[in-house]
């Protein structure tokens, strides 16, 4: 089962490189990266998924992996509509969304922004991997409410992180690992991330870290899944905390013994693809 790899292009023009793996009568899959993340870094799903007879489709959001690069549209309302172009143009029906970080925001700005029962009908389910509903913590807010939400970063820490992008980078990323990753796995990570500019990047974190998704949640009407890490970088009680916004939802935290990082679907696939298959074939 060979991936194909192809493009299409946004309503403004812009290609987005996508793959599409496994045969094309099994159940829809679509996966979504996070910030900075390319598509190929769902290798492992990719190919445990299409082999168990799923139909797996994976993209690079407009400036991520080898996708174009535009010099415009870096918030999370225009990638939302570039999702939109992915389900209608490759016509995905009844598709489970998996969404990694941003990407839980992509859906959640996605469900927000296309309330018309004809694109509604097009998912099935979702699955939500390691995002809290906001990042940035309210400077008003006690500690025990931004513990609550794991809202990790204030305003002034992500203009900080944001104006000093080459620096941080590297240590953000390995922030998202176990110390047990290997140096060749997160040398490669890292490459994917350098496939984004600095500027863009920069210019979209500050759009995604302070949004809040708090009144969508419980809007969200097909079954859905949350998944949390032990270690990640979002403390588990923000992201067990959406769980219970979404009506229905379940949720399953993965624990430091399963590699419960950030990037668990990376260091721990095994786990992470019994999970989400469990909760598929439900």
């Amino acid at each position: 089962m060979n991936p194909q790899s192809i493009s299409l292009k946004t309503g403004d023009g812009i290609r987005l490189q996508y793959n599409q793996t496994g045969p094309r009568d099994g159940q829809q899959l679509l996966f979504i990266t996070g910030w900075r993340q390319a598509a190929s870094e769902w290798r492992k799903q990719v190919e445990y998924f299409s082999l168990a007879g799923f139909r797996v489709t994976t993209f690079d959001m407009r400036g991520h992996g080898d996708s174009d690069e535009p010099e415009f549209g870096y918030r999370i309302s225009r990638f939302a509509a570039d999702l939109n172009d992915v389900l209608t143009q490759l016509n995905l029906k009844n598709v489970t969304i998996i969404g990694h970080s941003m990407g839980c925001s992509v859906a959640w700005a996605w469900w927000d922004q296309y309330p018309d029962v004809h694109a509604r009908k097009r998912v099935a389910k979702f699955v939500f991997v390691d995002q809290p509903a906001i990042t940035a913590r309210d400077p008003h807010w006690t500690d025990e409410q931004a513990a609550q939400l794991s809202a990790i970063l204030t305003p002034g820490a992500i203009y900080d992180l944001a104006a000093d992008m080459a620096t941080q980078l590297a240590p953000l990323v390995r922030g998202m690992f176990t110390p047990s990753v290997s140096e060749g796995d997160f040398e490669w990570i890292l490459s994917q991330n350098h496939k984004m500019s600095d500027a863009h990047s920069a210019t979209l974190l500050i759009d995604h870290a302070l949004k809040d998704w708090r009144d969508v949640l419980p809007r969200i009407t097909v079954p859905t899944l949350v998944l949390a890490g032990e270690v990640s970088i979002f403390p588990p009680a923000g992201i067990e905390w959406v769980a219970t916004q979404i009506p229905g939802a379940q949720h399953y935290t993965f624990t430091a013994a399963e590699k419960g990082s950030h990037f668990a679907f990376w260091e721990n696939p095994e786990r992470f693809n019994f999970v989400v298959k469990s909760f598929l074939t439900q």
